[in-house]
C-alpha cells in the first residue's frame, strides 16, 4: 500500500514540477500522454467541486477498508490485494484534497477520448473490479458446494 501512494505523491509531483497546467507532453506516442489537470471531483472528474462530499466518504470508506482488510488478513489474497488497492488510491487522491483542495491528474489516453486519469484511481479502479470479480467468484464457488 505505502509504495502505491508513493507512486502515486511520486508522479504527481514530477507533473506538478515538469508540465504546465493544462499542457501535455507525450508520454507514449499515440497512445499516451502525461497532463497536468487539477480535478475537483471524484476518479474521471465525476462529481465536480463536492470536496466536503469526499473528505466525509474518505474518513468512511478507508477505516471500513482497513477494518475488512485487518479481519481477513489470514483469508482471501485476493481480496486482500484489492482491498490495498482501495486503500491505497485512496489515500493518494485523499492527500492531494487536502493538500491542495483538488486532485491532479495526468494521463491522458491519445487512442480513444477518456477522462484524465492518475495513479491512485487506476488503482482504485483496479481494486474495485477486482473485489467485485472475486466477491463474484466466492458466491459462485459457495453455491456450488
Amino acid at each position: 500500500m505505502v509504495g502505491i501512494v508513493l507512486l502515486d505523491q511520486l508522479v504527481k509531483w514530477y507533473v506538478v514540477s515538469n508540465i504546465p497546467i493544462n499542457e501535455s507532453r507525450p508520454f507514449i506516442p499515440h497512445i499516451l500522454s502525461l497532463s497536468y489537470l487539477r480535478n475537483y471531483g471524484a476518479a474521471y472528474s465525476l462529481l465536480q467541486n463536492q470536496q466536503f462530499l469526499f473528505l466525509v466518504l474518505t474518513f468512511l470508506l478507508i477505516p471500513a477498508f482497513i477494518f475488512l482488510f485487518v479481519k481477513r488478513i489470514k483469508g482471501n489474497l485476493p481480496i486482500l490485494f484489492a482491498l490495498s488497492f482501495l486503500i491505497a488510491g485512496g489515500i493518494g487522491n485523499f492527500i492531494d484534497r487536502m493538500r491542495w483542495g483538488y486532485v491532479v491528474d495526468m494521463f491522458q489516453t491519445e487512442f480513444i477520448n477518456f477522462p484524465v486519469f492518475n495513479v491512485a484511481d487506476s488503482f482504485l479502479t483496479i481494486g474495485v473490479i477486482w473485489l467485485m470479480v472475486t466477491l463474484f467468484m466466492e458466491e459462485k464457488n459457495a453455491s456450488n458446494n
